[in-house]
C-alpha cells in the first residue's frame, strides 16, 4: 500500500471474514505494512452471531481497528431460499460487533454494506443519498436491509458516543478466489464455471438465469481491497460511500464476453422463468475519489482474464475446500 507513506495508522487489526474472498486480498495488503498485527477470526472458534464470542474475540486480540467483512451471503437463488437466515445472522453480526467494539474502546470500525441495500428502482447511477428512497429488490431485500442497519447504527453511535464507524457500499465483486459453487455463487463465477465446463465437455449450450436484460456493475476484488484500506486510513465521516467503477454491463453482454474469453462457442439459453433481480445497478463513485482518493484500476476484461486463469489452474479444488469449511465469508452483492 505505497500510498500510505508514513505507514498504516492502525497496528492491531481484526478482519472478520478475513479468510473469505475479499478478506484474503485485504489481509495480503495489510501484511505489507510494517508493525501491523492482523487477526482473522474463524467461525469454529468465534461465532460472530453470539455476543459472548465477540467479547472473547476482543479480549484476545485487543484491536484498534475492526474491518467487518463477514456475512452469510449468496446469489439470487440462495437469497430466495434463506431470507430469514440471511436477515438474522447478518443483522446480529453487525449490530453486536459494533456495540461490543464501542464498549471495548476500539478506535475505528469499518462496516461493509452491500449494493443490495439500494431501493429496487433507484435512478442510475445510484447515489448515496438515494439509499432511503424505497424498498430493496425483493429477492435480496432481507440481506440488504440487515446490512443497511449497520449504517443506521454507525451514524447513531457517532452522534451519541463519538464512535468512529464508517460504512462502505461495494459494487458486485469478482476475481480469483471467488466462490464458484453453483448453488451459492454470484453471477460471474457461475457463468465462468458453466462456460468452462461446457467447453471441456463439448456441450452445445449453457443455461443462464433470467433474460439477460438486467445490468450490473462489477468491481475487481483487489481494487476493492485497496478502497477499503484507503477508507480505513483516511476517511472518518458518517456519510456512506459507494465503492465501484461507475460502469455497468448487461448480463447478456457479460455472458458473451465470458464465453469469448473461455473459448465456449455454443448456444446461450436464457431461463426467462428465473428472476433477473434488480433491473440495473451502477454506482455514482465520485465521493470515494473525493474523500480518500480511490479510483478503480482494473478493467472488466482484464479482471475476467485473471479470474478465468485462476479457476482453470486451481479454482475447482479451492472452491470445494472453501465450501467445505463453512466459514462466515465475505459479503458481495448478488
Amino acid at each position: 500500500m505505497e500510498e500510505f507513506n508514513e505507514g498504516f495508522p492502525y497496528k492491531r487489526v481484526v478482519v472478520t471474514g478475513g479468510a473469505g474472498f475479499l478478506g484474503r486480498f485485504i489481509v495480503a495488503r495489510l501484511q505489507t505494512q510494517k508493525d501491523v498485527e492482523i487477526f482473522v477470526p474463524r467461525r469454529a472458534e468465534y461465532d460472530l452471531v453470539e455476543a459472548a464470542d465477540i467479547k472473547r474475540l476482543l479480549a484476545a486480540t485487543q484491536p484498534d481497528l475492526i474491518i467487518h467483512l463477514a456475512a452469510v451471503v449468496g446469489g439470487i437463488g440462495a437469497n430466495q431460499k434463506n431470507p430469514g437466515k440471511f436477515f438474522y445472522e447478518n443483522l446480529m453480526m453487525g449490530a453486536q460487533l459494533i456495540e461490543q467494539s464501542r464498549l471495548y474502546g476500539v478506535a475505528k470500525f469499518v462496516a461493509l454494506g452491500t449494493v443490495c441495500a439500494y431501493p429496487k428502482l433507484t435512478p442510475t447511477p445510484f447515489r448515496e443519498e438515494d439509499l432511503w428512497n424505497g424498498y430493496p429488490e425483493e429477492t435480496n431485500a432481507p440481506y440488504g436491509l440487515a446490512k443497511k442497519m449497520m449504517l443506521v447504527q454507525a451514524q447513531g453511535y457517532r452522534q451519541q458516543y463519538n464512535f468512529n464507524t464508517i460504512f462502505l457500499l461495494p459494487a458486485n465483486l469478482y476475481g480469483p478466489g471467488d466462490n464458484f459453487d453453483l448453488e451459492s455463487s454470484h453471477v460471474i463465477p457461475a457463468l465462468v464455471r458453466k462456460c468452462l465446463e461446457a467447453r471441456e465437455h463439448c456441450a452445445a449450450f449453457v443455461e443462464a438465469w433470467g433474460t439477460g436484460n438486467a445490468s450490473r456493475e462489477f468491481l475487481y476484488v483487489d481494487d476493492c481491497a485497496e478502497a477499503v484500506l484507503r477508507a480505513a486510513a483516511l476517511y472518518d465521516e458518517s456519510e456512506p460511500v459507494n465503492i465501484g467503477t461507475g460502469r455497468e454491463i448487461k448480463i447478456s453482454e457479460l455472458l458473451q464476453l465470458i464465453a469469448r474469453l473461455t473459448g465456449f462457442e455454443g448456444e446461450i439459453r436464457w431461463q426467462s422463468d428465473k428472476p433477473d433481480g434488480q433491473p440495473r445497478r451502477r454506482l455514482e463513485v465520485s465521493r470515494a475519489f473525493e474523500k480518500f482518493g480511490f479510483q478503480a484500476r482494473t478493467s472488466l476484461e482484464e479482471g475476467l482474464r485473471k479470474t478465468i486463469e485462476w479457476y482453470e489452474t486451481q479454482g475447482a479444488r479451492a472452491t470445494d475446500r472453501a465450501v467445505s469449511e463453512g466459514d462466515q465469508v465475505v459479503n458481495s452483492a448478488p
